[in-house]
């Protein structure tokens, strides 16, 4: 026979929560770093076409 599994605490639940929105907010962080460094000409681990590139294969 099935039997009720136990209630989760508030404190687990929130902490769950929070590691969740952690990991969110630390990707954010990366993609907005990563963009403004695509955007300044900085970016050294991302490789993209450039129109330069794009020319030569005209």
């Amino acid at each position: 026979m099935a039997v009720p599994k136990k209630k989760t605490s508030n404190a687990k639940r929130d902490q769950r929560k929070a590691t969740w929105k952690r990991k969110a907010n630390l990707q954010a962080q990366r993609a907005l770093s990563l963009g403004k460094s695509i955007l300044t000409g900085r970016a050294k681990g991302f490789v993209y076409p450039t129109e330069e590139e794009d020319s030569e294969e005209e």
